[in-house]
């Protein structure tokens, strides 16, 4: 490590104050930060020792996000090799899938860096390390065969519209991978709903089908997949939200290193689960439901972009609530409105995307509340030695 210490610091002297790239000094900084932890220390105040900083956090991320990464290669060459061919190899399902993939994950890093990379040498401040996961989940979240140029508008809208439009990590207040998925669902809907963009190729090879489960529910016909299948991931869907098992694998890493609220997590599949037992009690109650009511509870954690949207982007810090209580309540909105907009409307079926949206926005106003609430209930405690019960202290 020493010699690439001594390496990396050669190569910054050009870049240094008073130099002659002083000015691009924060692209520099940014490769030299992903290796090695910032040297810097405060000089007043208070004094953090910690190697956590954000970038640690973003890899912890990524690495979460790795295995349903990987997993997705094999299936998307699954999906679409096992309906025109007998027997499907390991290494050929897992070659398609990441010759499908890997593009547009380039694409995604390459704009949306660049934008970064640009913003920071106009403002002169350092690289905001937000966009490591951004990258990565914009693709992962996009149907297979959506052009690539299409991912790299989403990303442009996502960055600079979604991110830095508010000034950049930390300040926005929308999840901006949902935000690029949400600007191609309403730019671009032919690419992003119907039948044929959720298995490879199957628009433009006769026999081979992208119906997903949701799909089908919402044409009013069975599912043909079983609830193992579903909890693998062995069914269509977006590039890498189809795996539950993988998800939940990722979301215990995160919960385990204190990156991902499992306040969120938790409050989310009990809103979600209460949503679709209400739903499942409907014939009970004498009245008449479709595919998507009597679709069991359950069965709706494992399908669509619920899984992956509670884990991987309900959580994210800046644009979710900040407050205990606040987290509780949002989680629960994300899952109960999930479930609702994918029943009530089918035109929707990932109403994940618009429910962690939607509460993106309400999630200040949800803090606020709780913060008030805290607020009145400690004014009415007044002290026996006389403080006054108008000081009170943050949540």
């Amino acid at each position: 490590m020493e010699w690439i210490r001594t390496k990396l610091d050669k190569l910054r002297e050009p870049f240094n104050q008073g130099k002659k790239y002083e000015k691009f000094a924060p692209a520099i900084n940014a490769f030299d930060t992903l290796l090695f932890t910032p040297n810097h220390t405060t000089s007043k105040g208070a004094h953090v020792r910690d190697a956590v900083d954000l970038k640690r956090v973003m890899i912890t991320v990524v690495l979460a996000l790795i295995p349903v990464l990987l997993f997705s290669m094999w299936n998307i060459g699954y999906q679409y090799l096992s309906q025109i061919q007998a027997e499907v190899g390991f290494w050929e399902a897992f070659g398609h899938g990441a010759l499908k993939l890997m593009p547009m994950v380039a694409v995604s890093y390459i704009v949306g860096l660049s934008i970064e990379f640009a913003f920071a040498i106009y403002r002169g401040h350092e690289i905001n390390e937000g966009y490591l996961v951004t990258g990565l989940l914009i693709p992962m979240i996009m149907p297979i065969d959506i052009p690539l140029w299409m991912v790299a508008v989403s990303v442009v809208f996502a960055v600079l519209i979604g991110k830095e439009a508010f000034g950049g990590t930390g300040m926005n207040i929308l999840n901006p991978a949902l935000t690029a998925r949400a600007f191609a669902f309403f730019a671009y809907p032919t690419f992003m709903s119907g039948n044929t963009v959720w298995v490879s190729n199957a628009a433009e090879v006769d026999g081979v089908s992208g119906e997903t489960i949701l799909g089908t529910l919402a044409a009013g016909e069975q599912v043909q997949y079983s609830t193992m299948d579903m909890f693998l991931g062995v069914i269509p869907g977006s590039a890498s939200e189809t795996s539950a098992a993988l998800i939940l694998l990722g979301a215990l890493l995160l919960i385990f290193t204190k990156v991902g609220s499992w306040r969120i997590m938790l409050s989310s599949v009990i809103g979600a689960s209460v949503m679709g037992l209400i739903f499942n009690a409907l014939p009970s109650m004498g009245l008449e439901g479709n595919e998507l009511t009597n679709f069991p509870w359950y069965e709706h954690l494992l399908v669509g972009g619920l899984a992956f949207g509670i884990v991987y982007m309900a959580t994210d810090p800046v644009s979710g609530a900040q407050t205990t209580r606040g987290k509780w309540v949002y989680g629960f909105l994300i899952g109960f409105f999930s479930v609702m907009i994918r029943v009530f409307n089918p035109a929707y079926p990932e109403g994940v995307m618009l429910a962690i949206l939607l509460m993106n926005v309400f999630a200040p106003t949800i803090d606020h509340y709780v913060i008030q609430g805290s607020i009145k209930r400690r004014n009415k405690r007044k002290s026996p030695e006389g403080i006054n019960p108008q000081v009170n202290t943050a949540v």
